[in-house]
Parts: structure tokens; sequence; C-alpha cells
């Protein structure tokens, strides 16, 4: 017998199904907080967040339990697809290893 496994995304905020969604996470009061938003909520919490953020000092990166990392970029986004995407729009990236958070940022709000 087959099996067969589906995976539904959802927005969080709205509680839309979505293919793009991705995990973002963010700290206040050293609570870390995650949560998976499609595009357009993304661009909304960063709306809300934008003008704290450009008043705040940065203090370094939150460290995230048991050594795993949320999933920063679309699911399913293929980093040679990333990387290609990038040099075309004037990004410079290494041919191999991780590609810069800017970058997937970018990449994953162009798409």
């Amino acid at each position: 017998m087959a099996k067969k496994v589906v995976t539904i995304y959802t927005d969080d905020l709205t509680g839309d199904e979505a293919t793009d969604v991705g995990t973002h996470t963010f700290s206040l009061d050293g609570v870390n907080y995650e949560i998976d938003l499609a595009p357009d909520s993304f661009d909304r919490l960063l709306e809300a967040l934008g003008p704290f953020i450009d008043k705040g000092r940065k203090t370094g990166r939150s460290q995230r339990g048991g050594g795993s990392s949320a999933k920063r970029s679309t699911p399913g986004a293929d980093p040679a697809k990333v990387r290609e995407w990038a040099k075309e729009n004037g990004y410079e990236v290494n041919g191999r290893g991780r590609v810069p958070g800017n970058v997937q940022e970018a990449y994953d709000k162009a798409h």
C-alpha cells in the first residue's frame, strides 16, 4: 500500500494557505518567538517593527535552542537558483557555502 503525505503551509497571522511561507524569529524582553508568515504578512511585521528597529541597538544574534536552525527561506528554495538570481540582481555570492541572509531575504521578498 502506498502512503501519501501532504504538507500544507499556512500563514500564522491570516490562517491562509500559501506555498511561500517562511519561518521568522524575533525576540522581545528575552523571550524568543517564531512565526510562519507569507510574504505579505512578513511585510506587515517589518512595517510594524520598522521604526523600532531603526532606533534600536543591535546586540548580536540570539541563541536558538537545541542546535537546530529555523528555516528562513522559501520552502524548497534551491540554493543554486538563489545564487543565480542574486548574481543577476547585482549581489555578490560565493559558489559554495551558505547563502548570506540579506541575499536570501531579498530573494524571498522577490518571490
